[in-house]
C-alpha cells in the first residue's frame, strides 16, 4: 500500500509531515510513502528512506490563495501532484494538512467523486466523554445541501464508522433543534423522512448538547451548521483547558493540588485532543482523502496516516460505491 503525502502543507511543515511520517515507518512497516516538497527541506528530518521517495516540487499552495483558481494554476504544487499519485493510481491514498479548500478541489477535480455522490462531504472523528467519539459529516465541505445529501452522508459516515472505528451497527442522529421527528427546518424535516428509510441504523434527531454525551456515532447535517458546531466544540474545548491552567496554577495550594491530580489532567486532555482522532476524511471520493489540521504535529499526522491505512484495508471506498449503488 501506497499513501501520499503534501509534505509542504501545514503550519508545521515539512518538519512536523516528515516526523509524523517517520513514526509511521516505524509502526507500519509494510506501508510506502510518496513525500510531495521540497526535496532539501524534506531530507532534512529523514531518519530513515525506508519506504519512502520524493517527488520534488518548489510550488506550493498557500493558505491565503484562492482554492479552485490554485488546483487549476499551480499544477506543479505539491498538493496537486499528490492527488495527481492517487489518480494515476501510484498511491492508494492521499494526506494534506494544507489549504482545505484546495484540498477539497483537487478531490473533486482530480481524483473524482464515486458515481451516485452528489457532494463529498469533510467528516472528522470527534471526542466524546466516553472516549468512543462520533464521525461528524459534512462540516464545510458544502454550506448548503439538499435532503438527499444528507442521506448520502448518513450511509458513507455508517460504513465508516463500522469498518474503520469498528463500531457494531452504528447509531446515525441528524442534528436538529430538537428531538422531536417534527422539529427543524425544511430540510432536516425531509432528511428524516429519508433516513428512516436507508439501510442504517437511524435514530433520530439529535440535539447540540448532546454531541460529546455520545447520543451517536455518526452525526448528520449542513456544512454551513456543521462547521458552526465543530468550532464551537473547538472553542468550548479550548476555553475549558485554559480556565483549568488559570485556576490550578493561580496559588501554592492550587499547584500542590495539580500535581496529584496531574495524570486525571493528561487523560483529560487526550479525551478533548483531535490529533488522536487522525484527521478529517472527504468522504464521497474515488479514493480515501485525508484533509489534517493545519496545525498538525507529528502524532497527527501519524493517526492520519492509521486512517488512511485503515479505510484502504477495509474497503471504505469500494463499500460505499456498492450501497450506494444498491440505494440507487
Amino acid at each position: 500500500m501506497k499513501i501520499a503525502i503534501d509534505a509542504m502543507g501545514g503550519d508545521h511543515a515539512p518538519e512536523q509531515i516528515v516526523k509524523g511520517v517517520m513514526k509511521a515507518v516505524q509502526a507500519f512497516p509494510d506501508l510506502q510513502f510518496i513525500l510531495v516538497g521540497n526535496e532539501q527541506e524534506i531530507t532534512k528530518y529523514l531518519t530513515t528512506t525506508k519506504n519512502i521517495s520524493i517527488i520534488h516540487t518548489d510550488e506550493v499552495i498557500e493558505a491565503e490563495d484562492e482554492p479552485v483558481r490554485a488546483v487549476r494554476r499551480k499544477k506543479s504544487a505539491s498538493m496537486v501532484l499528490m492527488a495527481n499519485e492517487v489518480k494515476e493510481r501510484r498511491a492508494d491514498a492521499c494526506i494534506s494538512a494544507g489549504n482545505t479548500g484546495a484540498l477539497m478541489a483537487a478531490g473533486l477535480f482530480i481524483v473524482g467523486r464515486i458515481e451516485g455522490i452528489d457532494r463529498p462531504a469533510l467528516s472528522p472523528t470527534m471526542p466524546t466523554i466516553d472516549g468512543r467519539g462520533f464521525v461528524f459529516l459534512d462540516v464545510g465541505a458544502n454550506a448548503d445541501a439538499r435532503p438527499e445529501h444528507l442521506l448520502q452522508y448518513a450511509i458513507m459516515g455508517s460504513i465508516y464508522a463500522e469498518k474503520v472505528r469498528k463500531v457494531n451497527n452504528p447509531k446515525v442522529g441528524l442534528l436538529n433543534v430538537g428531538a422531536e421527528e417534527k422539529k427543524g427546518n425544511d430540510l432536516t424535516k425531509q432528511a428524516f423522512l429519508l433516513l428512516k428509510e436507508a439501510p442504517i441504523n437511524f435514530i433520530g434527531n439529535v440535539e447540540a448538547r448532546d454531541l460529546m454525551n455520545g447520543v451517536a456515532d455518526v452525526v448528520v447535517t449542513d456544512g454551513f451548521s456543521g462547521n458552526i458546531a465543530l468550532k464551537s466544540m473547538e472553542g468550548t474545548a479550548l476555553a475549558i483547558l485554559s480556565m483549568l491552567k488559570s485556576e490550578l496554577t493561580s496559588s501554592l495550594k492550587s499547584k500542590l493540588a495539580t500535581a496529584i491530580i496531574k495524570p486525571q489532567l493528561r487523560n483529560l486532555k487526550l479525551k478533548l485532543d483531535y490529533s488522536e482522532y487522525g484527521g478529517a476524511g472527504l468522504f464521497g471520493l474515488k479514493a480515501p482523502v485525508i484533509k489534517a489540521h493545519g496545525s498538525s504535529d507529528s502524532n497527527a499526522i501519524f493517526h492520519a496516516i492509521r486512517q488512511a491505512k485503515e479505510m484502504v484495508e477495509k474497503q471504505v471506498i469500494t463499500t460505499i460505491e456498492s450501497t450506494i449503488q444498491t440505494k440507487s
